[in-house]
């Protein structure tokens, strides 16, 4: 039978975790580790590379010595990552020249007002499927290589190494021997044109970034080199298989017909709509067209919409607000308040994503009443979620002139009964959560082992809970209304 398994390497926002998965694509063991949020007075959040290098190392070798791994017992080594988070290090050394720059920080938002005011966001727009915005790397890069001493003078001269989280464990497990990413990571950058299929060069020289400092741009099942990973394997091992999390768990989730769309619920939430292979660039900005993923030569599209806050919300309500001691209880207090209760919260800590797109939005709470309490705040806080999400969908469908009869889930979250039956609620479609929290990074690892033999087939591997629409029409028609009128206010500021 060869191999025993395929391990995965999930780094994501929060931690990097280790999985082992077998023939029959079940998790056999996994690891993670947390890394420092490291967040400013402004709200800026950064992530250090070497400390997320040295977790990856440590569960990989906690994995090897719980399961008593040797080289031989590896098929490969897949990777998926938190997408957009921009690192740049050099490329000799291989040493960070700043923190990562996570993809929920805006403090690249004067940058791409500059270039709006140069007129530069049609074209952004037609190049690469997304709107102007500092959600994505470019303006996090640009904002390195204007600040960082030192970073610009490297950059013009080929010295540097930027990328997202992939490319950078690649780099660092392949010895520097190979400086690669994938299309969906490419594609989210704001570099790359999903017309071309390459880094953009006028793109580059708007936000100052050398071309040749960029990564080879290769298929997601495709050979990122080999890793002994410093020496805990006996002998190299191949990496095969890199997506960005959320084009990761729409793989993972069997969403590769078009039409086919998921949600992903974690820090944020990325919502995806599989659209073929030709890309469908619709003029409502709350929806962006990108790549889902390039397999065996072929690249697919897709549309997406993200949300900055999503499990944030109720990690706000556990450590900032502390109205619950774990995420757990949420869905019992859901249940438990007031049906009549109208209290929205619009959750724009930093600004709303899509489909609003306004960086300087503020957070919002309205609709409270005398006997709005604390089954009824959290209720709120589970349902603006899947509010967010529900703007989303409603928007890709008309682009694409498809209509969402099922929504694929997953993510921590959808254990919470409450939050996935009241997405299918106020959604007004079915919904299946994905039983199986590694889903993401499942991806990956199934495109690299169909790819490689190591599975047959992966259809039915993940395991999901069914939800059918239960709420009256003019119900969901005024919950909706009323969420509207909140997103207004928070909006306008009125």
């Amino acid at each position: 039978m060869g191999s025993k398994y395929i391990l995965g390497i999930d780094q994501s926002t929060q931690a990097t975790k280790a999985i082992l998965v077998g023939r029959d694509g079940k998790v056999a063991a996994r690891c993670g580790l947390p890394h420092s949020q490291i967040v400013n007075d402004e709200g800026w959040v950064e992530h250090d590379p070497e400390e997320i290098w040295k977790n990856t190392l440590e569960v990989i070798r906690k994995l090897k010595e719980e399961m008593n791994l040797t080289a031989d017992d590896i098929e490969c080594i897949s990777i998926c990552n938190q997408r957009e988070t921009a690192c740049i290090w050099e490329r000799e050394s291989g040493k960070p020249v700043y923190n990562a720059v996570v993809w929920q920080c805006s403090r690249g938002k004067a940058i791409s007002a500059r270039l709006e005011e140069e007129g530069r966001a049609p074209e952004v727009k037609s190049r690469t499927g997304m709107q102007l915005s500092p959600y994505f790397s470019a303006a996090k890069i640009a904002w390195i290589l204007e600040n960082v001493p030192g970073a610009k003078e490297k950059n013009d001269a080929g010295q540097l190494c930027i990328g997202t989280m992939d490319a950078f464990l690649v780099y660092r497990l392949t010895g520097g021997a190979e400086f690669k990413t994938d299309y969906s990571n490419a594609a989210r950058t704001q570099l790359f044109n999903i017309k071309t299929l390459s880094w953009d060069e006028t793109l580059c020289g708007w936000f100052g970034v050398n071309p040749a400092c960029l990564p080879e741009v290769a298929d997601s099942d495709g050979l990122y080199g080999e890793t002994d990973a410093e020496g805990i394997f006996d002998r190299k091992v191949p990496i095969r298989g890199v997506m960005g999390d959320s084009n990761g768990a729409l793989y993972g989730e069997d969403c590769r017909k078009p039409g086919m769309v998921k949600a992903t619920y974690g820090t944020g939430s990325s919502i995806m709509m599989n659209i073929g292979t030709e890309p469908i660039i619709g003029e409502n900005p709350g929806t962006v067209t990108s790549i889902a993923w390039g397999l065996n030569g072929t690249v697919e599209y897709v549309l997406e919409g993200n949300i900055n806050y999503s499990a944030a919300v109720v990690r706000w309500l556990e450590k900032d607000l502390h109205l619950i001691e774990n995420a757990g209880e949420t869905s019992k207090l859901a249940y438990e308040a007031n049906p009549a209760d109208t209290t929205y919260i619009v959750p724009a800590f930093s600004g709303l994503g899509s489909p609003y797109w306004d960086n300087d939005a503020e957070g919002m709470v309205c609709g409270m009443t005398r006997v709005t309490g604390k089954a009824e705040f959290v209720r709120a806080a589970l349902d603006c979620i899947d509010y967010q999400i529900t703007d989303i969908l409603k928007i890709m469908e008309e682009t694409a002139n498809v209509k969402v009869e099922e929504l694929h889930t997953d993510g921590g979250a959808t254990r919470n009964t409450y939050l996935m039956q009241f997405q299918s609620d106020i959604m007004n479609c079915a919904v299946t959560a994905s039983q199986e929290e590694e889903v993401s990074l499942l991806g990956p690892v199934f495109a690299a082992g169909l790819y490689t033999g190591f599975f047959e087939d992966v259809s039915g591997f993940v395991e999901k809970t069914a939800y059918a629409p239960l709420m009256a029409e003019d119900i969901r028609e005024a919950k909706l209304a009323g969420w509207k009128k909140a997103v207004a206010r928070c909006l306008y500021k009125i």
